[in-house]
């Protein structure tokens, strides 16, 4: 089943191969680059290599096989999907993707976590502080180590938990409704 959210973008059922190519201007810095390769298609679209028609066609075949992988998968796990009709590398918001069988439902965050609540399952609000530097010795503090169980016997079940996740988790909360 496939939630998502009412403002959720959803499809973009393609592929794309995309990268630079730095050729010529490698050619007038006089910087020329070898290649070794075994096999005619080895090396086809690279950055450092003149493209030929050959070489984009050989890429645009590689492309459209990865297409039809992309598709038969997506079918196989979404039998009900009209998968020639979404497989165009478009997108479609929330209504139109679940009118297009893209998604099973929709609801926030909030509302799957509600629903999740009312089913006797516990939530827990866990709060990442990416500013919070766990400074030198911090893996001293891994499970197993001595100076973690020093400090774990000292500490209640807030403190282990914070200490286990390298002082990441500020708060663990648990309400029941």
């Amino acid at each position: 089943k496939i939630v998502a959210s009412p403002f959720a973008v959803l499809g973009s059922i393609g592929v794309i191969s995309d990268q630079p190519n730095v050729y010529e201007r490698l050619k007038r810095e006089g910087i020329e680059f070898s290649t070794v390769t075994a096999g005619k298609f080895k090396r086809t679209l690279t950055p450092t290599k003149k493209p030929t028609k050959e070489d984009f066609d050989k890429s645009k075949e590689d492309v459209e096989q990865i297409l039809v992988l992309f598709k038969d998968f997506v079918s196989k796990n979404r039998p009900s999907l009209d998968i020639d009709k979404v497989a165009t590398g478009e997108t479609w918001f929330g209504e139109d993707a679940l009118e297009l069988g893209l998604c099973d439902e929709l609801k926030t965050k909030d509302e799957v976590i509600l629903d999740y609540i009312r089913d006797d399952f516990d939530a827990y609000m866990l709060e990442y502080d990416p500013d919070m530097d766990a400074g030198p010795g911090s893996l001293s503090l891994l499970p197993g180590t001595a100076a973690r169980r020093a400090r774990d016997g000292r500490r209640g079940l807030r403190g282990r938990l914070s200490g286990f996740l390298g002082g990441v988790v500020r708060d663990v909360v648990r309400e029941e409704f």
